[in-house]
């Protein structure tokens, strides 16, 4: 019986983006496990039985970091960061991502570098290595060594969306129309060039979802405080999911202008809406936001807006372009990324 160990300890936190992959990628390998496997999850202690009783867990503890000689026929790590490579034979799968701790300015050379050789060694030990788009499989044959007979494949993320909406929001609800932005708020993520659509559109406020305890943050606030558009600038902070999902379904659009980006995980999330997506044109975003997103071509302030109130106007007279971000959307579908993963498990078992 072939055994799959997956590694999805970071379900620590559940809300992350991390998180929810863990979480809809392990559910759907569970419901199509093809007979004979054995799957085992590791987990935290509060997760162990979320993905049912057919599987068997093991429980992340400080002491497994660095200790784990637990043995399978094919190990899974679900992210680049991993602290878990398999330390007796097993044949690895390393999922890496995005390298953007290798672009972040405040990250010292050192560090950098020290991570860079983290990322190489799980390279070197991966039979294969599996990416969340085709920009960051780029990225890492650029940045990093990858052997000439290690396959490096790209298998995008998928979206899982809730049958139903609720009705009102229950911790957050704007009192007017209103823009919105989920995810880390850091600077990379550049969300302080959106400010200005609310000085050129005094009818909109803009709801900034995510932790918010960072110094940009708060200079994001100090600024919107300067332009004297603090009054409808939102941060509320980390969000649940019936938050997120209301806030999504209610928005007018969706703002995204990250300058780095392994995926874009909310870009396709808000097309699942029929929303429109204003995003970087930077790294993965255009690959996975199509041809139907608009996409800043800078971030100076008479751009932004220009670009805002044309798209606005192109979504507001094509009846069907929510439509049209729908139906994109349904590319990326988590049975899908789970069926690709059981074809490289079977293939990677058998070498």
């Amino acid at each position: 019986m072939p055994r799959l160990f997956l590694e999805t300890e970071r379900m620590a936190n559940i809300n992350s983006g991390l998180g929810q992959v863990c979480l809809h990628l392990g559910h759907e390998l569970v419901r199509q496990r093809p007979p004979g496997w054995e799957i085992t999850f590791l987990v935290p202690h509060d997760q162990v039985g979320v993905f049912g009783p057919s599987v068997q867990y093991i429980t992340a503890t400080r002491l497994s970091r660095v200790w784990h000689p637990w043995k399978f026929d094919v190990w899974h790590s679900l992210y680049q960061g991993t602290r878990y490579m398999p330390m007796r034979k097993s044949r690895f799968i390393y999922t890496i991502l995005d390298l953007n701790y290798l672009s972040l300015t405040e990250i010292g050379a050192d560090r950098k570098q020290r991570q860079k050789k983290r990322y190489q060694h799980a390279i070197d030990k991966a039979k294969v290595i599996t990416t969340i788009s085709e920009y960051v499989a780029r990225d890492v044959s650029e940045q990093l060594v990858v052997p000439p007979d290690t396959p490096l494949k790209a298998i995008y993320c998928g979206v899982n969306t809730p049958d139903a909406v609720p009705s009102a929001s229950p911790s957050v609800c704007p009192d007017g129309p209103f823009l919105f932005f989920i995810g880390m708020i850091q600077p990379y993520k550049n969300i302080h060039t959106m400010l200005p659509l609310l000085e050129a559109f005094p009818a909109y406020q803009l709801v900034v979802a995510g932790p918010n305890n960072r110094p940009y943050g708060r200079e994001m606030r100090q600024e919107a405080e300067r332009m004297g558009v603090s009054d409808r600038l939102l941060m509320p902070g980390p969000i649940d999911e019936a938050t997120k999902w209301w806030l999504y379904a209610n928005c007018d659009a969706f703002l995204f202008p990250s300058l780095m980006e392994g995926f874009g995980l909310p870009v396709v999330e808000a097309m699942r809406f029929g929303k429109p997506v204003f995003s970087s044109s930077l790294t993965s975003l255009p690959e996975v936001g199509g041809p139907d997103a608009f996409y800043f071509p800078s971030f100076e302030p008479e751009t932004v807006i220009d670009t805002f109130r044309k798209g606005m106007d192109v979504y507001r007279q094509d009846p069907a372009m929510a439509d049209r971000f729908r139906q994109y959307s349904q590319r990326f579908r988590w049975d899908t990324v789970a069926a690709d993963y059981w074809t490289l498990y079977q293939d990677v078992a058998l070498r």
